[in-house]
């Protein structure tokens, strides 16, 4: 016997809800990971919060490149629940993962010194909004997504949408203020700290 359109409805709905309940997951793990990078206190803690972002963001953007390479071949039931989250995954993948890249090999300098503290110069590049803002847009992107195949938030109608797209730009902006501000402030530490290094050294004799 085959199976109604309700039941067939439900299944594909349980399906987009388990996928985007597993990315946001995924991607509300990173933003948290991202948010404690510039707060490491030690250069190993440093590279090792790196890491485990590095693989957290590659996994992420690999899943949805996985399905959206699916998409490409035909199997493409999976897109329209992950929409929110492809630009947001651009951003990362182009921006963010390079920034990341550079943090985390900055921090393997100090290996043999793994009690170093974290330099500021790093903390700030750990800090910076490019790094930061498009993981955190991706976990806002992927709530967002759950609750539409959850039912919760009919993304397809436009007045819910631009309402969506209203406080959703509020709370991005908030946030892109808050990293700016964390960044300026951990970069004028680390200038600031070899002007206090020179002014502290002792006078040659002349």
């Amino acid at each position: 016997m085959c199976a109604s359109p309700v039941w067939a409805s439900l299944d594909g709905m349980g399906t987009d809800l388990a996928l985007t309940t597993v990315i946001a997951l995924a991607a509300l793990g990173a933003a948290g990971l991202v948010d404690l990078l510039p707060r490491a206190t030690t250069a190993a803690v440093l590279r090792r919060r790196a890491a485990r972002l590095q693989l957290l963001v590659g996994g992420l953007l690999a899943v949805l490149a996985a399905i959206g390479v699916a998409g490409l071949l035909g199997y493409g039931d999976l897109m329209p629940a992950v929409l929110p989250l492809w630009v947001p995954a651009l951003a990362v993948a182009v921006v963010s993962v390079r920034r990341l890249g550079r943090v985390r090999r900055g921090a393997a300098a100090f290996a043999t010194a793994p009690h170093t503290p974290a330099p500021p110069g790093l903390r700030a590049a750990a800090a910076h909004p490019l790094l930061a803002l498009p993981i955190q847009v991706i976990a806002l992107a992927g709530v967002a997504a759950v609750l539409a195949a959850a039912g919760l938030v009919a993304l397809t109608v436009p007045a819910v949408l631009g309402a969506v797209l209203t406080v959703a730009g509020l709370v991005v902006t908030g946030v892109g203020v808050r990293d700016a501000l964390r960044h300026s402030r951990l970069a004028e530490g680390a200038v600031a700290q070899p002007e206090r290094l020179r002014l502290a050294r002792p006078v040659g004799v002349l």
